[in-house]
């Protein structure tokens, strides 16, 4: 089915660039007047590799002559107004695991785009120097540190799997995970870091933090993580027939891990998440070649 669509797409940006060949380039033209409202992408709150590409895509678009809205929001609620046709897309769909309950809830309403990266991984994970290599071996050794895992948003597919099947199935207690907020849990790490303490997180890759800090994934020997995932791009029902040249695009879209994580180390530390829209546009400007292949 994916590989169909991916053949669909690729055939109707074919066709759109056979029917546009003769006229003038519309780079720099605003085309959202051809369908009435802007293109509106549904963030997660707190997923860095989403907000990045989110970004990049929004830069990438408005290069092209498209007016596009971010609007940032829980998973659940990002996963609800796409659903409901509110949003358009959503670059940050985990499949099979951490969005699979999502997914299969509200699913029939959504447009697969197909996956940018293949080799997503969620965890736990610890300093490099922890005293702990395993997650069977963290609820006894809760007291190293500090009796916590600091988590993140509670709607995050992750939270679920961790609470309901990994805790239990580790006898970590349940009292020990402690919810709060992607920024909230990143600074916990740079301040556990910068005095040495350790430190238990949920963690998911690609992340940039994997780069910034000394930590490393817990071993799972019961598997129940999973894997790997896909990360996903989903629409709301339409969108490829509303904007057929916008889905191929999207459809062909590929990031190495690399890639994105110079993006979001570039975003998100050396740039602090201050004016990601500046972030893009240097990243863009350093790898011409890249932003280019985008919308070919």
């Amino acid at each position: 089915m994916q590989h169909a669509r991916k053949i669909l797409l690729a055939t109707t940006a074919t066709a759109v660039v056979a029917l546009t060949a003769c006229g003038p380039s519309t780079a720099g033209t605003d085309r959202s007047a051809e369908h009435g409202d802007p293109i509106t992408i549904g963030v997660h709150s707190g997923w860095d590799e989403g907000i990045a590409v989110s970004h990049l895509w929004q830069y990438a678009l408005e290069q092209e002559g498209y007016e596009v809205k971010l609007q940032t929001a829980d998973v659940g609620v990002v996963f609800t107004g796409l659903s409901e046709g509110d949003l358009d897309l959503n670059f940050d769909t985990w499949l099979p695991n951490s969005h699979g309950e999502y997914v299969k809830k509200f699913g029939e309403s959504f447009e697969d785009l197909g996956a940018w990266y293949d080799k997503g991984t969620i965890s736990i994970a610890v300093n490099e120097d922890a005293p702990i290599t395993s997650l069977d071996e963290l609820g006894a050794n809760a007291d190293a540190f500090g009796g916590r895992i600091v988590g993140i948003e509670p709607g995050a597919g992750q939270i679920g799997i961790t609470q309901d099947e990994v805790m239990p199935a580790y006898d970590i207690p349940a009292d020990m995970l402690t919810l709060s907020s992607t920024p909230a849990m990143l600074a916990e790490l740079d301040g556990a870091t910068a005095v040495g303490q350790n430190i238990a997180v949920t963690m998911w890759s690609p992340h940039w933090a994997y780069e910034a800090y000394p930590i490393r994934d817990l071993e799972d020997p019961k598997g129940l993580f999973g894997t790997t995932e896909e990360i996903k791009t989903m629409s709301r029902q339409g969108f490829i027939e509303g904007y057929p040249e916008v889905a191929a695009w999207i459809g062909d879209f590929e990031m190495s891990a690399e890639q994105l994580q110079s993006l979001e180390n570039l975003m998100f530390n050396v740039n602090g998440g201050k004016d990601n829209e500046a972030s893009v546009k240097q990243w863009a400007e350093e790898n011409p070649d890249f932003l280019e292949g985008m919308t070919a």
